[in-house]
């Protein structure tokens, strides 16, 4: 089988960053996957990519130009024949869509995101039948998508999207004499909340708390909330807060926190916050997406209301009152993380959404699992991946 994989762009730590991942399952199963990115944006990424033997064709155009996109899309399937259009994200889906049914080829559409402007819903949802199967990439966004697109039953598979690693970097237990360094993982944009977690550390100093140990907050990412997010800060007087833009190596900062911050308005699955526990890290976190559902209990981590600093500011005070607490957090976090999204429960997740790929036999298009089982997977992924 011959899966296209259609992405919005190549932008670092978004929806492309499980791109490897998801395709390793895919060409473990004998499929042969190239990926099709509408375009380029910083391209951060690509390597990853390309590291896992990918091949990658990145379309030399904006965000906006639309007829352009697809008129790309459709040259490109035209030129690779695939037997599967696989999206991601509203504009890859809403393009591919449209090629796929031109092209007599069948379309499975992933769901990651819990916010969706109401263009894009109405749009997606009046297009939903175009998709043979969805893939919600956890089971908070696949009950969204059953809900908001009308998506029935049988067109709806769940895949959560990150797949544990225990060999990644585990963070250092805070010690008497440490700064406790607290931490956040994303884009700066109105939708990750951090202007919540400024007014929040602006109502902690407020209040005259005085913090057990001295504590600092970094905030790794880029976007175009920067500047009135440092003007935030400088206002409040927040001497202990940074932003240290972009960060190439996410995992090793992680393993740098002792506690780790996710104060989002919207999320799905939100892969940062799972891999701050896959480093040992307990989790202060907004109730959205899937985050209340791993991290309920307060043994891991604490889930608040979104968009609520004070309720947010009160949950600091609790964390850093008892810095002595975090590491054993921050072991049961890894522990669930590892337990629940590990590499084997990824692979038989992708295996069971493999089973009901639909596939195309002449002008008809009829679901893997009633076809003959293709065999065994196949460890072989650089031939699967060379291009026919």
């Amino acid at each position: 089988m011959r899966i296209a994989y259609v992405i919005n762009s190549m932008e670092g730590g978004g929806a492309a960053s499980p791109v490897p991942a998801v395709a390793g399952v895919l060409c473990d199963h004998g499929a042969e996957v190239e990926i099709f990115a509408l375009t380029r944006r910083d391209g951060r990424g690509l390597p990853a990519m390309q590291a896992a033997g990918l091949r990658v064709h990145v379309r030399d155009g904006g965000e906006k130009d639309h007829l352009a996109a697809i008129g790309w899309l459709d040259r490109e399937m035209a030129r690779w024949r695939p037997d599967l259009i696989w999206t991601s994200l509203t504009r890859a889906t809403l393009l591919g869509q449209l090629v796929g049914r031109r092209r007599r080829t069948a379309v499975v559409s992933w769901q990651h995101a819990a916010f969706l402007k109401p263009a894009n819903k109405a749009l997606l949802r009046a297009g939903q039948g175009l998709s043979a199967l969805w893939i919600g990439d956890s089971e908070s966004v696949a009950a969204l998508t059953a809900a908001r697109l009308g998506v029935p039953a049988e067109r709806l598979a769940v895949w959560p999207l990150f797949a544990a690693d225990a060999s990644a970097p585990r963070a250092r237990p805070w010690r008497l004499g440490d700064t406790l360094r607290l931490g956040a993982l994303g884009r700066l944009h109105p939708v990750k909340g951090y202007d919540v977690l400024i007014a929040a550390l602006a109502q902690v100093k407020a209040a005259g708390f005085q913090p057990f140990t001295p504590f600092e907050v970094e905030i790794a990412g880029e976007g175009a909330q920067r500047a009135a997010l440092e003007a935030a800060v400088a206002a409040a007087g927040l001497d202990n807060v940074r932003f240290t833009g972009f960060e190439q190596r996410p995992r090793e900062f992680l393993a740098s926190l002792h506690a780790y911050l996710q104060p989002s308005r919207s999320e799905g699955l939100c892969i940062a916050a799972h891999e701050a526990m896959q480093a040992g890290l307990p989790v202060l976190a907004s109730a959205v997406g899937e985050m209340p559902y791993t991290m309920l209990d307060g043994r891991t981590g604490f889930v608040l209301p979104p968009g609520d600093p004070t309720a947010l500011a009160e949950a600091l005070i609790r964390l850093l009152s008892y810095p002595e607490c975090l590491a054993e957090m921050g072991r049961t976090s890894r522990a669930r993380v590892l337990e629940r999204f590990g590499g084997e429960a990824f692979a038989r997740a992708g295996a069971a959404v493999f089973a009901r790929l639909p596939v195309k036999l002449g002008e008809r298009q009829i679901p893997a699992d009633a076809r003959r089982s293709p065999g065994p997977p196949t460890s072989d992924r650089s031939a699967l991946r060379r291009s026919g």
